[in-house]
């Protein structure tokens, strides 16, 4: 604890990681403090999926880009499967098929191409015939979370000589000096990457920027479901919940029509996304609901709405093997960055997209403290 850091990181979870891999790669000197004894919260409860097609547009598309690339760099040095490449997104309706053809004529469809009839029918675990098309993006990537965060930091404590304290919990922060439950941590420079916790370090700072929670729901289907080569999976749902499509003509007729046709699973925030595992399992979900201290209880009419749109979509929805749920911080904006002083941010990733573009919020908020 007499030790001496460059940088001092609150968080391990995927933000708080892609900061240490930034410093890292700057050759200073790292360490990443972290109340829990593992990552336990969103960063290993989600998809692991690092989107680009469909990420609001501007800044949030162009760190997703970005990330995807890192991933794509580190992922074998690592000893991280990529167990997914690109994505399907199904229009059910005339108005999403409108939308995504829109999408390919927009700056951000670059790359991305509408299917034929023929390369649809392909994908035969698929609803195929009452399709109106579906926009192929062949740049997402999808890692199992709850075995990618543990390998993330392994290879960065093996290879990178990132320092990690587990089970510590920090008192307060005034760098150079970390106060922590285990005594006193130096580091020049200070990271805080709190995830949804908006209380215990600067609450009087984080209240200014209109911040909630978000719970989701989701789970895991039995193997047997989709075949290896079909991409990840997205419905007309996330083409209403991600931003990126907003700005499109014809997004206005997709609200109305989805409105009228699936008001419940709008109700609740559902989107299907459908991701599947090495073992031939699928991940899917999910849903929003928005509160300042979500309850731990899962919705099971929530499930049933996500496991009917799974199911309007694939030929066989298998049995849910697990369910669980998560929560992030959620606020107008896609990401937060905190100046506290000359020497300390908080950054906190408020679009549920922390897997998707961490890795280059990293790199610009070491650029805002060292140039």
């Amino acid at each position: 604890m007499n030790a001496h850091y460059d940088v001092a990181i609150i968080g391990a979870g995927i933000c708080g990681l892609a900061h240490a891999l930034a410093a890292a790669k700057r050759g200073k000197s790292c360490i990443v403090i972290e109340r829990n004894l593992a990552a336990v919260g969103a960063s290993i409860r989600n998809f692991g999926f690092i989107t680009v097609s469909g990420q609001e547009q501007g800044a949030c598309w162009q760190r997703a880009k970005r990330s995807r690339d890192i991933w794509a760099e580190i992922a074998d040095h690592a000893g991280i499967e990529i167990t997914q490449r690109s994505m399907l997104v199904l229009a059910q309706t005339q108005e999403t098929q409108h939308l995504l053809e829109a999408f390919t004529e927009d700056e951000m469809g670059e790359d991305c191409h509408l299917l034929s009839r023929t390369e649809l029918d392909a994908y035969t675990d698929l609803k195929t015939t009452h399709l109106k098309g579906a926009l192929f993006s062949p740049h997402e990537l999808r890692v199992e979370s709850k075995e990618a965060i543990p390998q993330l930091t392994r290879w960065l404590a093996e290879q990178w000589g990132v320092t990690f304290l587990w089970g510590t919990t920090v008192h307060t922060v005034e760098s150079p000096q970390i106060q922590t439950s285990q005594g006193t941590v130096h580091a020049e420079s200070v990271i805080i990457c709190p995830g949804d916790d908006l209380r215990t370090l600067f609450p009087e700072r984080l209240k200014h920027y209109g911040l909630t929670r978000c719970k989701l729901q989701m789970m895991r289907l039995a193997p047997g479901g989709v075949h290896a080569n079909t991409p990840a999976i997205m419905s007309d749902l996330g083409v209403e919940r991600y931003r990126g499509y907003h700005h499109l003509p014809g997004h206005t007729a997709l609200q109305k029509r989805l409105q009228q046709d699936k008001s419940a699973a709008l109700a609740a925030g559902v989107h299907l996304i459908a991701v599947r595992s090495a073992d031939g399992s699928q991940i899917v979900g999910d849903s929003h609901v928005y509160m300042d201290e979500p309850d731990p209880f899962t919705d099971t009419g929530v499930d049933e709405l996500i496991l009917t749109e799974h199911d309007s979509v694939f030929k066989h929805t298998p049995s849910v093997i697990a369910r669980w749920s998560g929560c992030y911080t959620s606020g107008p904006n896609t990401m937060v960055m905190d100046r506290v002083s000359d020497s300390v941010r908080i950054v906190l990733i408020t679009s549920g997209t922390g897997a998707s573009t961490s890795f280059a919020i990293a790199e610009e908020t070491l650029t805002d403290l060292w140039g």
